[in-house]
């Protein structure tokens, strides 16, 4: 087995609590059907609106219409910017994640973030809850807005890779969707999926042959 030298973290949903929480309560209280704000972003593909935000083409002032103008055409009419507030509001740091990230630097392995997100603001309620005051934790920070690809691009794979100089089966990867990991699987990253992140960070214990809670 190649030996893993990096541990590459997404932020929503791994080392922040989950955006789509946030979008499911937005949906429920406006009525809208579950899982249908998903559903838009993954139909529009590259071209709709939540994608070019999160490839930095769009700020988030230009991102509302455009996005509103995807839902309505899906059949559902939504204000894009209270679904926004909705995730920045409630987007706030996994204490556990926290302290893995530190041990894990502390064991001498590189600790990275590549996260789909958006150029924001420092003000805008609308930026997630301490995402980028994350940035010094890690050793690479690696965002989507910033280089112009989002995953599941297999090239955004490649840049972090790059960026923090291993092979891609040097790396373990933490995310808590399927298709993101998928891509990662496929370049050679050993993935766990974070469904509940205390039985994830137990899984990467076990890989990385250490406790990543008392140290």
């Amino acid at each position: 087995m190649t030996e893993i030298r990096a541990v590459i973290f997404d932020l929503g949903g791994v080392v922040l609590d989950s955006p789509l929480h946030s979008i499911a309560r937005y949906e429920r209280a406006n009525e809208i059907p579950p899982g249908f704000v998903n559903r838009v972003v993954v139909d529009s593909g590259p071209s709709g609106a939540w994608s070019r935000m999160e490839r930095g083409e769009l700020d988030m002032e230009s991102f509302f219409e455009p996005f509103e103008k995807d839902c309505a055409d899906a059949g559902q009419t939504i204000s894009a910017r209270g679904l926004m507030q909705a995730i920045g509001e409630n987007s706030k740091p996994r204490p556990a994640m926290l302290k893995a990230i530190s041990v894990i630097r502390g064991n001498g392995l590189v600790a990275a973030a590549l996260t789909n997100n958006w150029a924001s603001e420092e003000a805008d309620p609308t930026e997630p809850s301490g995402s980028k005051a994350l940035a010094p934790l890690f050793d690479f920070f690696i965002e989507s807005s910033v280089v112009g690809l989002r995953k599941p691009d297999p090239r955004i794979y490649q840049h972090a890779c790059d960026k923090i100089g291993i092979l891609p089966a040097e790396a373990i990867f933490l995310d808590d969707i399927g298709r993101n990991l998928k891509t990662a699987r496929q370049l050679g990253m050993t993935t766990i999926k974070v469904d509940d992140p205390t039985i994830a960070l137990e899984e990467l214990e076990r890989m990385l042959g250490f406790s990543l809670a008392d140290q």
